[in-house]
């Protein structure tokens, strides 16, 4: 359909914007397994390194694209909306550098199913390719679906505002150690107890065959409960996106992109994500924000127009400011856990 448009010259900005997007995500995923990543190995530090700042620079491309390619419009019940190319770039680093921040949290996740299956570090890459590639058809599905709900029932807004400023109060007062138990979650118990299972990687296939019987490996298993873990995250991150911005467009691509850079900052942090222990209370703090904000919107009328409609750059700095603050203490601060240690071993 989208081709036909190209061809008689119908294409819209949007869709413009859609087809350089997968174009982009889906030549450089064909290149990372097709020509990198062939082989099983594990990744450096130094590779990661190069592969986040490469992300980094894609998505700060796009963002600019985005900017040069405004204005956007929409026709919605009759009446055309537009977005200027530069509020358009704004909302798009916001949702990006929220989602990215929000991914941080997933990490530590990862870490600990990686860990649970005894999973080897060569297999880490293969995994979270098809992990993120899982990532970014559900994600997809989340954000049209909601954007289709919330455009046909404006209040579900309000809802996902209350549940955000009540996930960041439960996050800030959550212990950094309190994570999710993999024995716990009934997708795992229901493919244990239904599908024929293998004790080991089998050398890091998904699914294969024994004595003619098709079984399922524990890196199968390990795909599952991330994937399933991803989706638990969403239900937190596509809510924020949704009160940064309501176009479509931009909540997708620059969540896509967010995730994309996460399995490079995956092996960039994975050993020192524990350091940046004041991270989560940063992230707890910008969903508290970000929901008080979708609120704000009912005062209308009632509270000052800077509290109701908050600047894309007010949003922006906030969000900006929290997180390095949150980098900054973390690094200045010592843990009182690890201070205690060392005063320890000292005395």
């Amino acid at each position: 359909m989208l081709l036909l448009k190209i061809f008689s010259h119908e294409v819209t900005r949007q869709e413009i914007l859609y087809l350089v997007f997968g174009l982009v995500i889906l030549t450089f995923m064909v290149i990372d397994l097709g020509f990198f990543n062939k082989k099983a190995h594990k990744i450096t530090t130094k590779s990661a390194l190069y592969q986040s700042i490469f992300w980094v620079l894609i998505s700060t491309l796009y963002g600019v694209f985005v900017y040069y390619d405004g204005p956007y419009s929409r026709e919605r019940d009759g009446l055309v909306e537009t977005i200027s190319g530069q509020d358009a770039m704004i909302f798009y680093f916001t949702a990006y550098l929220t989602e990215y921040a929000l991914s941080v949290d997933n990490i530590f996740v990862i870490l600990l199913i990686l860990k649970y299956f005894q999973v080897k570090e060569e297999y880490f890459h293969k995994i979270l390719f098809w992990g993120i590639l899982g990532a970014v058809v559900f994600r997809g599905i989340f954000i049209f679906v909601g954007a289709y709900l919330i455009h046909h029932f404006h209040w579900i807004l309000y809802v996902f505002g209350v549940f955000l400023i009540y996930s960041g109060i439960k996050i800030y007062f959550e212990e950094s150690d309190e994570k999710i138990d993999p024995e716990k979650n009934p997708i795992l118990r229901f493919c244990r107890k239904y599908l024929p299972i293998t004790k080991d990687d089998m050398g890091g296939s998904f699914v294969v065959k024994v004595d003619g019987k098709i079984m399922f490996t524990s890196l199968f298993l390990v795909i599952v409960l991330i994937e399933t873990t991803d989706l638990i995250f969403a239900v937190d991150s596509i809510p924020a996106a949704f009160a940064i911005t309501d176009w479509e467009f931009i909540i997708y691509t620059s969540n896509i992109f967010a995730v994309m850079g996460l399995r490079a900052m995956f092996f960039l942090l994975s050993g020192i994500i524990d350091k940046f222990y004041l991270l989560q209370k940063g992230l707890s703090i910008i969903l508290f924000f970000i929901g008080a904000k979708m609120l704000m919107e009912m005062g209308e009328g009632y509270l000052p127009d800077i509290l109701v409609h908050v600047p894309p750059t007010l949003s922006f700095s906030i969000i900006i400011a929290t997180l390095t603050l949150s980098i900054i203490f973390s690094i200045l601060i010592p843990q009182k856990e690890k201070a205690a240690e060392s005063k320890e071993l000292s005395d």
